[in-house]
């Protein structure tokens, strides 16, 4: 396609919410940025209920305008928190009731076109966004990066001075880099779709995110996602085993009516889009960083759908990225393990211990406790708004002490 390299500062691999979080606080402080994108948008994804850390990220990108303008034309709808069941028992969280600082209030967002919107916003801001292109090569020398892009009109390569995957899934640099470790978190599988939801209930709240225990098996869960035009995320979580050979229409439905109350809510739903599979989703690298390049959100590192980390943390990673990376390019020497990988990992570990203790029942047990314990309500609150790094949250600080006081203490109350 071109002979001569073509040159920029930055390329940026996925054109997904942390690319364009990325690209905008780069190109907002001067510097020219090539995203590469794989897909054309909108295109589908998961990850629709956002945590209010986001937001935070989202502003800082000069982002959020655009956001708030379109969000009720686009259909997402208003969230302040979190609501869980499990046999009879409701409980929720009120993020606006939380123990950290920072926005309560976020969105419950269909990807397509949040991630669409956010894309666009960026190239509007002057990110030079290429869809359809693949990243094929990269070779990572002292002094520069060179990409080999394949696309429709052939092969060319770009010079840059630093490259940020943001990948998601795909992983391109964990793959072409050899940095790629299996996660130490289960392997689960999710069935989901798009549903007409037609609920009536007048006591559902559609301002949050439900997340339903299976009635007989802990660690099976759902999601339900309400949307402000009355449609809703449906999906279930669990082991690969505890699928079978049928149409996965039929095994979400059929997970469903073992609820009584999904059942109840979603007794005149219409399915309005293919059910879809997904598993194999978390994992793990050998580092998030090396010689210029950084890895950003799931390309480095990504755990479970339960509580909506994965977008906060894609979000933050690529805004503490991008940061590092102008100061570096002004000439800063940058302790990248300190600064970003050891930065980063706080809070996903933070996240990762939820997560496990989610799945043995202990911080379940925590959740669905209704004894009083408002001061650690209020600190489990802001982790699941997302404030995973706030040290002043003894949650955060030492969390899995933290969570094995609560689950015992919820045990001598039982």
């Amino acid at each position: 396609m071109n002979n001569k390299n073509q040159l920029c500062d930055v390329v940026i691999i996925g054109a997904g919410p942390s690319g364009a979080i990325a690209a905008s606080i780069l190109v907002n402080q001067g510097y020219k940025v090539v995203v590469i994108e794989r897909e054309t948008f909108p295109r589908f994804s998961i990850g629709e209920s956002l945590l209010p850390h986001s937001m935070q990220f989202i502003e800082q990108a000069g982002l959020l305008d655009v956001l708030t303008q379109h969000a009720d034309e686009l259909g997402f709808q208003f969230k302040n928190g979190a609501a869980f069941y499990r046999s009879g028992v409701h409980c929720h969280f009120d993020f606006e009731d939380k123990f950290s600082s920072g926005p309560g209030t976020t969105y419950q967002v269909k990807r397509a076109l949040f991630d669409k919107l956010l894309a666009d916003e960026t190239a509007n801001k002057g990110a030079d966004i290429r869809y359809q292109h693949t990243v094929k090569n990269v070779c990572i020398d002292p002094h520069k990066v060179t990409v080999s892009v394949d696309c429709e009109a052939g092969e060319y390569q770009l010079e840059a001075k630093f490259i940020l995957d943001a990948s998601g899934f795909g992983r391109v640099l964990p793959k072409l880099l050899d940095l790629e470790l299996p996660s130490t978190l289960s392997s689960r599988q999710a069935v989901f779709t798009h549903v007409k939801d037609k609920i009536s209930d007048p006591n559902f709240d559609r301002n949050k995110i439900l997340i339903t225990v299976h009635p007989q098996i802990e660690d099976v869960w759902y999601w339900l996602i309400p949307f402000a035009d009355g449609t809703a995320s449906i999906g279930v979580v669990a082991r690969p085993e505890c699928y079978t050979e049928e149409a996965l229409e039929v095994q979400l439905m059929r997970y469903i009516h073992q609820d009584d109350n999904l059942s109840r809510l979603l007794a005149n739903a219409e399915v309005i889009q293919p059910c879809r599979k997904i598993g194999g989703y978390s994992a793990d690298v050998k580092a998030l960083h090396g010689e210029r390049f950084a890895l950003l959100g799931n390309a480095g590192e990504f755990l479970d759908p339960v509580f909506s980390s994965g977008v906060t943390i894609a979000m933050r990673s690529a805004a503490m990225a991008a940061n590092l990376v102008d100061r570096e390019l002004q000439g800063q020497t940058i302790n990248w393990a300190e600064e970003y990988e050891q930065a980063l990992r706080q809070g996903v570990e933070v996240f990762k211990y939820f997560v496990m203790s989610w799945y043995d029942a202990s911080l379940q047990d925590v959740i669905f406790f209704q004894g009083e314990k408002s001061d650690a309500k209020a600190m489990i609150s802001s982790i699941l708004a997302g404030y995973a790094w706030d040290l002043d949250n003894p949650f955060v600080k030492n969390t899995k002490k933290g969570i094995r006081f609560l689950a015992n203490y919820t045990k001598s109350e039982a």
